[in-house]
């Protein structure tokens, strides 16, 4: 057994294991070799054709004629080093996309906004701009699109034509389920009875712009607006303490911008609010049901539904859509709590950035 252990390796397997090793070095110099090759014909950053122009083919325009011209070659990259630091970001051209870079590549061409761009949506894309300069543009691609498309919002569908601000792709319905938005949902339902003493109370006091009513129309359509167009209305707060509160422990109501809004609805008997859009597809309206007749109805993208007490309905309103109480005159008004939350479709980033370009105080 002591003889086995000590035979010697013979001389060939000694120079197999030799030659295999050499074999993985030589694998790993070519292999190290080939990404440097691969790292050095990349693209330079934010130049579209700048990556046509091989690490090979620039040694064969140096060798061709022997010498290249030390005045073009040094304008040359000075052009090329200014372009590198241009501080200057707009929108990318026809040509970027027909050459497959969609809308979420890094936005680094210089194509003019268009002229024909309304002066809202070049104040909003300025604002995306200063947004963009104090953090980043990082996830910015829908609202690029968006602000550059701007121009066709008329041509959109009848069904789902918001006035004021379209993010594209994004996918929406005119009712969406609970899901959507369940903790939300779950939190106004928790607190309905809560709520509806609150209403009461304001609307014993009477429907007067004194006490905090907006009036909007005849037959008892008004607002008790607790927040508008972004800005809390401090008075109608403290008015419905507990409602505020409830608003503010919800994870998606849109309270720092001027698209979101939330308060109470009134409609009375015989009313009818016609045809309209709401202003984006961003938001998603949660209508809360607290006083909720019998033949009153909401017809969202042709699609009707009814409210119902102390439950919930998710409505895209930039979908056309009608409001209707067609109730006997002594069924009392219908009222729902209305609030803004933000589409489930719409990022954390978007949203930051909408709060930014939507600020109140712009």
């Amino acid at each position: 057994m002591d003889s086995m252990n000590t035979l010697a390796v013979p001389p060939y397997v000694e120079l197999g294991v030799h030659s295999l090793s050499g074999l993985l070095w030589t694998l790993l110099l070519l292999f190290l070799w080939h990404c440097y090759r691969m790292g050095s014909d990349l693209p330079i950053p934010g130049h579209a054709h700048a990556g046509k122009l091989k690490s090979g083919s620039r040694r064969s325009i140096m060798s061709r004629g022997g010498s290249c011209d030390v005045t073009k070659c040094s304008a040359r990259s000075k052009l090329l080093r200014s372009d590198q630091i241009t501080p200057f970001i707009s929108m990318e051209t026809e040509e970027d996309e027909e050459q497959g870079q969609g809308y979420l590549t890094p936005v680094m061409s210089h194509a003019l906004f268009p002229a024909q761009a309304s002066a809202e949506a070049k104040k909003l894309y300025a604002a995306l701009q200063e947004y963009a300069k104090r953090y980043s543009w990082v996830g910015m691609g829908r609202i690029h699109k968006s602000l550059r498309e701007q121009v066709h919002l008329n041509d959109h569908s009848a069904i789902q034509k918001p006035h004021l601000f379209f993010l594209p792709d994004v996918p929406s319905v005119p009712f969406f389920p609970r899901d959507a938005h369940r903790h939300d949902i779950e939190v106004l339902e928790a607190n309905y009875s809560v709520i509806l003493a609150e209403f009461k109370a304001v609307y014993q006091r009477g429907i007067d712009s004194k006490l905090g009513w907006t009036c909007v129309g005849p037959k008892g359509q008004a607002v008790f607006s607790l927040y508008s167009a972004g800005v809390s209305v401090a008075g109608n707060c403290r008015s419905s303490p507990c409602t505020y509160r409830t608003l503010l422990s919800l994870r998606t109501f849109i309270s720092s911008n001027s698209l979101g809004s939330a308060g109470f609805w009134l409609l009375g008997p015989g009313a009818t609010l016609g045809s309209s859009y709401g202003p984006t597809n961003t938001r998603l309206r949660c209508h809360l049901g607290l006083q909720t007749p019998s033949l009153c109805e909401l017809v969202v993208g042709g699609e009707p539904q009814c409210w119902s007490e102390g439950h919930c309905l998710l409505v895209d309103d930039s979908f056309l859509h009608t409001v209707s109480h067609k109730g006997s005159p002594d069924s009392g008004p219908r009222v729902i709590l209305s609030v803004d939350l933000w589409h489930p479709n719409v990022a954390a980033a978007e949203r930051q950035a909408l709060d930014f370009m939507f600020s109140p105080d712009l």
